[in-house]
């Protein structure tokens, strides 16, 4: 059984709002989707608004899990200190987000985080992150 760790800011919101880029599922709703799709791993899901609180996170994952699973939202295109904590971090990671980045704005074009984990799903709603945890076994099973 791995233990995966997932992470996200501004998740609170998902369900609520930006239904047609986001899907119409809640948080809860899509950590219940993983669990129910993937009942052999153990799961830890983390969802802070706060910068530095995402990053002491990933710099203790190693500590207590197999892999991480993070959505940094917006901070994918400006957090130096989120991606130099993936960087250190040496779990197996996938960047997964709700939307489809290549439909949107310019400035989302750049993702300063993904070039810190081991690949990057954007634009299938709550399937990013069942593809993220379907990634993360075949890279344990190659090891």
């Amino acid at each position: 059984m791995e233990k995966i760790s997932l992470k996200w800011p501004n998740s609170n919101k998902v369900g609520s709002q930006g239904k047609g880029k986001y899907g119409s599922l809640t948080l809860k709703d899509i950590e219940k989707k993983i669990i129910s799709e993937y009942q052999s791993h153990y799961f830890e899901f983390f969802q802070s608004n706060l910068e530095g609180e995402l990053v002491s996170k990933i710099q203790t994952a190693g500590d207590y899990f197999d892999g991480m699973i993070i959505n940094p939202g917006g901070y994918a295109h400006t957090s130096v200190a989120i991606k130099d904590a993936l960087t250190e971090c040496s779990l197996p990671k996938i960047e997964v987000h709700l939307s489809h980045l290549a439909n949107r704005e310019d400035f989302r074009q750049v993702l300063l985080t993904a070039s810190s984990c081991d690949g990057y799903v954007s634009g299938f709603k709550e399937n990013s992150y069942l593809s993220g945890v379907y990634l993360l076994e075949k890279i344990f099973n190659k090891e």
